[in-house]
C-alpha cells in the first residue's frame, strides 16, 4: 500500500497567470453538444513529477512560459458563463484573473514516494481542485496548477475543467507549454478554437451550482454507502503487449474483419480479467465503455488541434459467462464492432438524440459492471519536457474515479509499453492482483 502524506504539503502562496499579451476585446465561445454532458463531471486532474534541484528557477520558467502559451490557449484563462438565452459558453476578457497557480512545499516527499503503483491518496494534496465540479467554472478558473517542491524534484499538478476540453486537447496544451518553457519562441501547432465548426446547435441547460458541503462541492466520488475503491497501476512492457495482442489475434475471425488492434487486445484482456475478479454470475451483464476521439470520425473531420471536447462514449455489453467462457477474440470482436460502427452517422444520431433530451453524464451512466477506458497510450505524456528532462511519472488524480474506471498511458519505457491505471472495488482488486493470467505478461 502507498504511504499516506497527511499535512506534509505546505501551501506557500497563490498567484494568477494571464496571457502575457492583451487580447484587447472580450471573447466568448459557445460550448457545443460534445462539451455540455461533462458539466457535472469533476475537474480532470493530472500529475507529472520531475527530478531537479532548482525549484525557484523551475517555477519562474513555468510561470513565464505559461503566460506565453496562454496567448494561444486563452480559453483556459477564462471562465464559464451563459449568454442571454442561457446557453453555456467560455468567456474571456483581459480583466479576468487567469489561471490559478499555487506554490507549495513537500520536502518530505521524494520522487520514489510518488512512483509507487498503489493508490492516489498520496497524490491528492499535490493536485488542486479535488471534488470540484466543472460547473463551478462559473466562479473558478478553468485551469488550476500546483507547483510543489519535493525532496528531489518538482510535482506539477494540473486541474482542467473537463467541460471545455478533452484529453487530446489537454496534452496538446501541456506539450505546447513545455515547448515554450524549453526555449521555443512559438508553439509548433496552434489550437483550433472554433468549436462551433463541428456542431453549432444551441442547447439551453437549466443548471446551477449545488450547495457546498465544505469540500468544494455537494457531492463526491464516493460515500459511506458505496464500496471502498482501490487504485493500482499495472505496467505492461512492450513484450507483454505483444504477447497479449498475439494471443488475441491467434484465431482471426472468419468474416474477414481486420486484425485486432493493440487497444482492442489490451482492452479485452482488462475487461475479461476484471469481470473474473468481480466473481459475476454467468448471466450477469457487463458493459465495456470507451471515450473515443471523434476528430476524424465526424463529417467533415476536424484537425487534431481541435480545442474542446470531441469525444463520445461508446458502449457495448455482453454476459459475463460469454465474455469469460469464450476465447479472448470473442470480446475483442464485440469491442471492435462497437468502435468501428461509431461513424459520422452514429455520432450525428447520438447528438440529435441528446439535443432533443439533454442528459448530464453521471458515473452510473457508464453501465452495469462496467470497464470504462479513458485517456490513451497515444498521448505522448512522457515527452512533456519543460527543460529538465522527461517526467519520472505521470498519474491521474482522485477525481472522476469509479469502480471500473481505467486510464491508459504511454509507458515510461516508451515504445509500445503501456501503463494501465485501474480503480476497482477493494475485493475485486485483491483478486485481480492474484490473477496470474492477468499478471503473467507484466514484465
Amino acid at each position: 500500500m502507498a504511504s499516506e502524506t497527511p499535512n506534509v504539503v505546505k501551501i506557500i502562496g497563490t498567484t494568477h497567470v494571464k496571457p502575457n499579451k492583451k487580447l484587447g476585446k472580450k471573447e466568448h465561445c459557445q460550448l457545443v453538444t460534445f462539451d455540455l454532458p461533462y458539466l457535472a463531471f469533476y475537474y480532470n486532474q493530472k500529475l507529472l513529477f520531475y527530478k531537479g534541484s532548482d525549484f525557484e528557477g523551475m517555477v519562474k520558467k513555468l510561470k513565464e512560459s505559461l503566460g506565453v502559451v496562454l496567448v494561444e490557449f486563452y480559453q483556459l484563462a477564462g471562465r464559464l458563463g451563459k449568454d442571454e438565452e442561457g446557453v453555456f459558453r467560455v468567456e474571456y476578457d483581459d480583466d479576468l484573473k487567469g489561471v490559478e497557480v499555487v506554490d507549495a512545499v513537500a520536502e518530505e516527499i521524494s520522487i520514489a514516494d510518488l512512483e509507487v503503483e498503489e493508490g492516489t491518496s498520496s497524490l491528492k494534496e499535490l493536485i488542486p481542485y479535488s471534488l470540484v465540479l466543472n460547473l463551478e467554472g462559473l466562479q473558478r478558473p478553468l485551469l488550476a496548477v500546483q507547483l510543489t517542491k519535493l525532496k528531489d524534484g518538482i510535482a506539477i499538478g494540473c486541474a482542467f475543467n473537463h467541460a471545455i476540453l478533452d484529453g487530446t486537447a489537454t496534452w496538446h496544451f501541456m506539450s505546447s507549454w513545455a515547448e515554450v518553457c524549453n526555449g521555443s519562441s512559438t508553439i509548433s501547432t496552434r489550437p483550433f478554437l472554433e468549436r462551433t465548426k463541428v456542431r453549432d446547435t444551441r442547447v439551453k441547460l437549466d443548471l446551477s451550482l449545488p450547495p457546498s458541503n465544505g469540500n468544494g462541492t455537494a457531492s463526491s466520488n464516493g460515500s459511506a454507502s458505496t464500496p471502498q475503491l482501490r487504485e493500482r497501476v499495472f505496467k505492461f512492457s512492450e513484450s507483454a503487449i505483444d504477447k497479449i495482442k498475439s494471443a488475441v489475434n491467434a484465431n482471426p475471425p472468419s468474416d474477414g474483419s481486420k486484425p485486432f488492434s493493440t487497444f482492442q487486445s489490451l482492452s479485452v484482456h482488462i475487461w475479461r480479467h476484471v469481470t473474473k475478479a468481480r466473481s459475476l454470475k454467468p448471466e450477469d451483464y457487463t458493459v465495456f465503455t470507451v471515450f473515443a476521439d471523434c476528430r476524424k470520425r465526424v463529417n467533415p473531420p476536424m484537425p487534431d488541434s481541435y480545442f474542446g471536447n470531441l469525444i463520445q462514449a461508446i458502449f457495448t455489453v455482453t454476459a459475463a459467462g460469454l465474455l469469460i467462457g469464450n476465447p479472448p477474440e470473442f470480446g475483442a470482436d464485440v469491442i471492435q464492432k462497437a468502435i468501428e460502427s461509431h461513424n459520422a452517422s452514429a455520432i450525428e444520431q447520438r447528438n440529435k438524440e441528446w439535443e432533443s433530451a439533454p442528459k448530464i453524464f453521471e458515473f452510473k451512466d457508464a453501465g452495469v459492471n462496467c470497464v470504462a477506458v479513458g485517456s490513451s497510450p497515444r498521448f505522448k505524456v512522457y515527452e512533456v519536457d519543460f527543460g529538465w528532462g522527461k517526467p519520472e511519472g505521470v498519474r491521474s488524480g482522485s477525481n472522476n474515479r469509479f469502480d471500473g474506471m481505467v486510464y491508459l498511458y504511454q509507458g515510461k519505457s516508451g515504445g509500445r509499453s503501456i501503463d494501465v491505471e485501474i480503480s476497482l472495488e477493494a475485493g475485486a482488486m485483491e483478486k485481480l492482483e492474484q490473477d496470474e493470467e492477468f499478471l503473467l505478461p507484466v514484465v
